[in-house]
């Protein structure tokens, strides 16, 4: 699943929501469950997301809605295996951008 956000320092939990396509609630319960998600709050309360939040939660998304692991078998996995999973992760949506960039150009020729 390939993110569409504007390059920005905070994001709405709205924005979030509607790029990753769940409910806010989602995004609230993802939060509270993993330590790596940790937004700013302003004076009223509301969220605002860094791009650290963002590609955490892109992780998560991955292991959990893609992959198909329990929050549980999530948190361990993110414990154990960060670095080696961050690693693996930025190279697969390396890989699906060129991938949608060369259909892209197949399409256009």
């Amino acid at each position: 699943m390939h993110i569409n956000l504007p390059e920005k320092r905070y994001y709405s939990i709205g924005e979030v929501a509607e790029a990753f396509k769940v409910n806010t609630s989602l995004i609230r319960f993802w939060e509270k469950e993993f330590d790596a998600i940790k937004p700013k709050k302003n004076a009223k309360g509301n969220r605002k997301f860094t791009p650290e939040d963002i590609k955490n939660l892109e992780l998560i998304y991955h292991l959990v809605k893609e992959r198909g692991f329990t929050l549980e078998g999530a948190k361990t996995h993110l414990k154990e295996e960060k670095h080696k999973t961050l690693s693996n992760f930025d190279i697969i949506r390396k890989l699906e951008s060129v991938k949608a960039e060369l259909i892209n150009l197949k399409n256009q020729l």
